[in-house]
């Protein structure tokens, strides 16, 4: 005892020695003031954003080639203000990114651009909600022991080369998209390259250009894989929706996949190439990984009760959301509630603790979709979204087809960062569709153009939620998101001109019609 009170007062010592030392120097202070005044410039420029459009005169109006008027209501107006400050905010973290969410619900209720009672409604939507449930079931296969078991079996098949590991993990988070929603499968994969994170030698706290190219390449790729069947995401069923509605012809389950999966397997290829080039490992191998992962895999034993249960239940659940594509009685199921059911069950098993729900839910996330729900819905029910897509679209009404489609490609890639890709979809597809109609081309050329973007929102984390999903690991900013985003976008842009021009022509979506 003697001894180990030597050592603490030995310790106290030492560090009130220190202490001095320790004060910041004025080079320290200097950077420290100089990311203050960077923060206070990026709050500043957001603040200046919304009030420009506060105080500006009322827009002009858009119209449509059809000579249809959409007036911009000062209310829409105030929210183009309010997208731009929470993007900015957004990307540049000046406050945490659950704080910018709860600004932009403030901001509406404050400046009368909503009601209060309806901007923050949206932050319990349904899709938050079931963003909630897929955190939970990540949640539960992390508890259990089933996301050790996923990663090792991986890694024995990928090899110890980190390029590779890469890829595989890309491949497996394209292939689980084809039969689930990205968001599910994201939160399955978060803690399985956690795992695999921990057997690369990153430690908690630190991060590494191959944690950076492991999470933000599986957000990318699960957007990717989600473009490929109806499954992938609820954006499918819309378009399909609208398609159907505005030209009369439908699009089966089955010519869905065959346009789409191409587009989602390339896009998944260069996603890969641009992560080991971007963020290239810091180790070509991991030496022993082979050996030590045979080691692990026998250290587990055989499964547990535990883990055969949530297997079992979140395997009923997924058969379960996949099948009401497919069967017409259980389409009035609500997918928020299923998934919710799935978490209540395992806090009913004992699965979860409160102590899991208080401090292991990522609640920054949940609220940073909340916001972007509110957000959306704002530019949606203010028309402020509508006139934006005829004032862009607009602009290209003469222009070559594939500059048309190029620039549809672009606006719905924009606007699905920041608002639910649903909503993008729906916003735009009508628009595109009615001007596709004075340049001759092909309506199913601009569904698929519209979907593929939909899929792809590679620049800001509220864009998707596999994106906020995969921030949670800390491994990178919301800045490095960005900046990786825009040539993933760009690299998306390039491929979208290849399929419209050779590839889909070939699956018989010709550019334009006769």
């Amino acid at each position: 005892m003697a001894k180990t009170l030597e050592d603490i007062t030995g310790r106290a010592r030492s560090q009130t020695a220190a202490r001095p030392s320790e004060a910041p120097k004025p080079l320290e202070l200097q950077r420290e003031f100089k990311w203050d005044l960077k923060r206070t410039v990026f709050i500043s420029l957001g603040l200046a954003m919304f009030f420009l459009l506060y105080f500006l005169p009322p827009l002009p109006v858009a119209v449509d080639p059809a000579g249809k008027e959409f007036a911009l209501s000062r209310q829409g107006q105030l929210a183009i203000g309010l997208f731009l400050l929470a993007g900015i905010w957004w990307v540049f973290e000046v406050i945490p990114i659950g704080a910018t969410a709860l600004a932009i619900g403030i901001f509406q209720a404050l400046f009368g651009i909503r009601p209060a009672d309806v901007a923050f409604r949206d932050f319990m939507d349904p899709s938050v909600l079931f963003i909630l449930g897929s955190l939970m079931v990540g949640l539960a296969f992390t508890k259990v022991g089933l996301t050790r078991r996923l990663a090792f079996k991986m890694l024995q098949v990928t090899g110890e080369n980190t390029k590779m590991i890469l890829l595989g993990v890309f491949v497996v988070t394209v292939i689980l998209t084809l039969f689930m929603a990205h968001t599910a499968v994201a939160a399955t994969m978060f803690p399985i390259l956690m795992a695999i994170l921990g057997l690369y030698g990153t430690r908690e706290g630190e991060t590494s250009r191959f944690g950076k190219a492991l999470f933000i390449g599986m957000a990318f790729t699960a957007g990717a894989g989600s473009a490929i069947t109806l499954l992938g995401a609820a954006r499918g069923i819309v378009a399909l929706g609208f398609y159907k509605q505005i030209t009369g012809h439908e699009i089966s389950f089955a010519r869905y996949t065959e346009v789409m999966a191409l587009y989602g397997f390339a896009m998944m290829f260069l996603i890969w190439l641009l992560m080991i080039i971007w963020f290239r490992p810091e180790k070509d191998r991991i030496a022993g990984l082979k050996e030590k992962v045979k080691e692990l895999s026998a250290g587990l034993g055989p499964l547990s009760k535990q883990e055969i249960f949530v297997g079992v239940a979140v395997a009923v659940v997924v058969a379960l959301l996949a099948s009401q594509n497919f069967i017409p009685a259980l389409k009035s199921l609500n997918k928020s509630a299923i998934m919710l059911t799935l978490g209540l069950l395992f806090f009913l098993t004992r699965v979860f603790t409160v102590e899991d729900l208080e401090k292991r839910i990522p609640w920054n996330i949940v609220l940073l979709f909340g916001g972007a729900m509110s957000i959306g819905f704002c530019l949606w029910q203010t028309g402020a979204a509508q006139w934006m897509a005829v004032h862009w679209l607009g602009m290209f009404k003469n222009a070559p087809w594939l500059i048309f489609v190029l620039a549809i490609f672009f606006l719905v890639m924009v606007m699905t960062n920041f608002i639910m890709n649903v909503a993008a979809i729906a916003i735009t597809l009508p628009v595109a569709l009615i001007i596709a109609k004075y340049l001759g081309v092909n309506p199913e050329l601009i569904l698929w153009t519209s979907l593929a973007a939909a899929a792809l929102p590679f620049c800001l984390l509220v864009g998707a939620a596999p994106n906020a999903i995969a921030y949670e690991s800390k491994q990178f900013s919301a800045g490095e998101f960005f900046v990786v985003g825009i040539p993933a976008s760009i690299i998306a842009l390039v491929l979208l001109a290849v399929f419209a021009l050779t590839v889909w022509p070939l699956l018989g979506v010709p550019a334009l019609v006769k």
